[in-house]
This record gives C-alpha cells, sequence and structure tokens, in this order.
C-alpha cells in the first residue's frame, strides 16, 4: 500500500512540474501582465493635454506660457541637424521667429500618441514621450502662406517639463516662401 501512494505521489508531481513548464513557455497574449514591461507601452492622457495646451500657447503667439513647459536644461533640435541648447536659448529664438517671421499659425489634422520607453532600442531616452503630427498652416510678415506637415518627439523628465524635442520637418518649402536658399 505504502508503495502504490508513494508512486501516486512521485507520478502527481512529475506531472505537475511538466504542466509547470509548459506554462512557462506560453506565449503572451497581448493585454495580459507580464513580469516585465514592455520596451515600450502607452503613456497617460495628461501628457496629450499638456501637449495640447502647449502647441495652442505657441500657435497664440504666447512664447513666454509655451515655454514654461520647458525644463531648464532642455534641447531643441531638428532633423537638420540643426538644436538649441538651454530653455533661454529655446525661448529666444522662437520668441524672434514667432514675433518677427511668422504672422499666423493654425494646427489642423493632429494626431498625438504618449508612450513610455522603457527600454531604449537606439539612442532614445527611457522615460515617457508624447509624438505628436500635425498639419501647420503658416502665414509669414511677407504675407508668403504655406501649408506642410510636421512631426515633434517631446521627452518629459521626472517634473512633467519638456527636456529634449525632436521636430522632423522639411526647410525647404518653408525657406523658399521665406525668399532664402
Amino acid at each position: 500500500m505504502r508503495n502504490i501512494f508513494v508512486g501516486t505521489m512521485f507520478l502527481m508531481m512529475a506531472v505537475a512540474c511538466q504542466n509547470e513548464a509548459e506554462k512557462a513557455t506560453e506565449p503572451v497574449v497581448a493585454g495580459e501582465s507580464t513580469k516585465n514591461p514592455p520596451p515600450v507601452e502607452f503613456a497617460d492622457q495628461k501628457y496629450i493635454d499638456m501637449g495640447k495646451k502647449a502647441w495652442s500657447q505657441f500657435a497664440s503667439g504666447d512664447i513666454d506660457g509655451w515655454a514654461t513647459n520647458f525644463a531648464d536644461n532642455a534641447i531643441y533640435r531638428w532633423s537638420s541637424g540643426d538644436s538649441l541648447a538651454g530653455k533661454a536659448a529655446i525661448l529666444k529664438y522662437w520668441k524672434d521667429r514667432r514675433m518677427k517671421v511668422i504672422d499666423s499659425l493654425v494646427f489642423t489634422d493632429d494626431i498625438w500618441l504618449p508612450v513610455t520607453v522603457n527600454q531604449p532600442q537606439g539612442r532614445e531616452n527611457k522615460g515617457t514621450w508624447l509624438l505628436h503630427w500635425q498639419k501647420v498652416n503658416a502665414t509669414y510678415k511677407n504675407k508668403a502662406r504655406l501649408t506642410f506637415w510636421v512631426h515633434t518627439d517631446m521627452h518629459f523628465n521626472n517634473e512633467n517639463q519638456i527636456d529634449e524635442i525632436i521636430q522632423y520637418i522639411d526647410r525647404a518649402p518653408i525657406n523658399a516662401a521665406l525668399g532664402r536658399k
């Protein structure tokens, strides 16, 4: 009797171990939680709200209000390789450009995507990014009008301030509208 009991216990343990091994190799289904966070996941809606407010300030010409969204050590980069370092430099550049070169801006057809990068895939920083696409309708002080698309990536620091912006834009049509080569 004892041998049957020991044999049954051994068989039950073997089956239990086999089931555990099968569970460990089952694929993860979208929506199920895992022990490790995914490389990238959706971030909070509040970042969309923050982005919409910031770009509304920018479009209206409230560059001082727009600049309050930036960390003091923020970096503003363009896809062309140009950049500005520091909130003061960003504020000065855009205040001059918005007030002296651009008469009006209207943003339409915007798309917002907040993501948290847990494991960088390349050179991007970990943390929260707000990806943003929009159509820009610009009227310049010389009365030239231009419509173009722009894509902007904003990284937020732990204080929910923008510490990096990367803007992807084709500046050739802008320069042509301004009479520049």
